[in-house]
């Protein structure tokens, strides 16, 4: 123990520091520096070792490497498979990360179920019975399925080379420990060391690898940066804890595209895919109320139907007024009510102002824009929109409405659940039949459109 000293480890990077600072000098960020502890002789040997992640080779012409042996493989759950590709690459590493309790160790347990040879599910968290009861609600015992509830990484490993597995999740990395290494469980080194040998492991056997990772209170991925970087795939679990819906996206995906999204539903027996999510969306929206509007938008591939809601409340204090906004972005959300009030001469600076989108989905894409000026506009003056409007649309600074991608398919999802109408920019080719197109250059002829001009 002589040998030890300590450190102070960045959590983002993870270079080291003989004292702490509030910046990391290697990556710059603030506040990152954690205490830890390393042995010299080891951290070197570690360093050694993890310079190559796969097994020596040779120089190969490109056209003769074969390109078939790196076909995805279905997991059998459609929806997991949509925002991967198709599926499991051999050889590759997946990280998925999420909110505990959001529901990764039962999407896992079903992918595992539905795998056809031996895999391995290594429970470093929860026990051996705690697993089984899990599995016999989800209908995921099978003879093939191994449990190993282990934290050790070499009896992980010779787990593996014992099983010869088609397939390892590991749940989760941050509880893995390499007694070689001198550091505490969860610390930057264990969770760096053991995250390059298990990588290394997956290569070499060409077996897909599954690690879950915990997520910081700020909802990233907890642990070292470099964790990213050396797997193959991210995958984001999102949900709230309150609500069914789950969301599946691909934040790094080496393999394919990084657009797709993944929905699924949180039942008793388990995690259900939603081939159609915008009818889960609207189910329980009520019609006729002010300030509520049906935007269509694009994850991915998909096209959704969400239902944004928008609150407005007059307040007489000398305080700045409170602005919320939950599945939208709040900055955004700040320039559309200036823009509003600039432009379309709408103020709401003596208003509090709520804007949430329906379903906890998050919208990032600026097509949504409109839609949430006209619902903000709808509550200011209590003025309900027409049921089956719906409304499409960027927002600029001047007030001008600019077009949007995918617009067909938009407004072809709209046409199969019953929407008539649809406010869009004036540019847009939107000739589809079954949905009348109301073209606006500007914002307020987009308010005229939808009746929320003022007397």
């Amino acid at each position: 123990m002589a040998r030890l000293r300590l450190v102070h480890r960045c959590s983002e990077c993870g270079a080291s520091f003989p004292k702490w600072t509030g910046q990391c000098s290697g990556c710059g960020a603030w506040n990152t520096l954690v205490e830890d502890v390393e042995d010299p002789a080891e951290t070197a040997a570690t360093l050694a070792a993890g310079m190559s992640l796969v097994a020596p080779g040779v120089a190969t012409r490109i056209g003769e490497v074969d390109a078939l042996a790196g076909r995805p493989v279905s997991t059998g759950i459609d929806e997991l498979d949509r925002v991967l590709g198709g599926g499991l690459v051999p050889g590759s590493v997946t990280l998925l990360g999420g909110e505990p309790g959001i529901g990764k160790s039962t999407l896992l347990l079903q992918m595992l179920a539905t795998a056809s040879g031996p895999v391995l599910y290594v429970s470093a968290e929860e026990s051996a019975r705690q697993v089984r009861l899990r599995a016999d609600r989800l209908g995921a015992v099978r003879p093939d399925l191994w449990l190993l509830p282990e934290t050790s990484l070499p009896r992980i490993v010779a787990a593996i080379d014992e099983i010869a597995p088609v397939l390892v999740v590991v749940d989760s990395i941050q509880t893995v420990l390499d007694p070689e290494l001198g550091s505490a469980p969860g610390s930057v080194v264990q969770v760096r060391g053991c995250a390059h040998r298990l990588v290394q492991e997956a290569k070499n056997r060409h077996v897909p690898l599954v690690l879950v990772g915990h997520v910081t209170k700020e909802g990233g991925l907890a642990g070292p940066r470099v964790l990213e970087h050396v797997v193959d795939t991210v995958l984001s679990f999102e949900g709230e804890r309150h609500h069914a819906l789950r969301l599946l996206r691909a934040v790094k995906h080496r393999f394919g595209s990084t657009n797709d999204l993944g929905l699924f539903e949180m039942t008793g027996e388990g995690l259900r895919g939603v081939p159609d999510a915008s009818t889960l969306f609207l189910g329980d929206r009520t019609a006729g109320i002010a300030g509520s509007v049906v935007v269509p938008t694009i994850e991915g591939q998909r096209p959704l139907l969400v239902e944004v809601q928008a609150l407005t409340n007059r307040v007489s204090s000398a305080a700045p007024p409170r602005r919320s906004a939950q599945g939208l972005d709040q900055g955004r959300l700040s320039m559309l009510l200036a823009v509003l009030e600039r432009r379309a001469h709408v103020s709401l600076s003596d208003h509090e102002v709520y804007a949430s989108v329906v379903g906890g989905v998050r919208l990032g894409e600026p097509g949504a824009d409109l839609g949430l000026c006209l619902a903000l506009v709808s509550a200011v003056l209590d003025v309900p929109l027409p049921a089956d409007l719906v409304v499409i649309g960027e927002v600029g600074l001047a007030g001008e409405v600019r077009q949007v991608g995918h617009l067909d398919r938009r407004l072809a999802e709209a046409s199969r659940l019953g929407f008539a109408t649809a406010i869009v920019p004036s540019g847009a080719d939107a000739g589809r039949a079954g949905v009348r197109a109301l073209r606006a250059a500007t914002l307020t002829e987009a308010l005229g459109h939808a009746g929320l001009t003022r007397a």
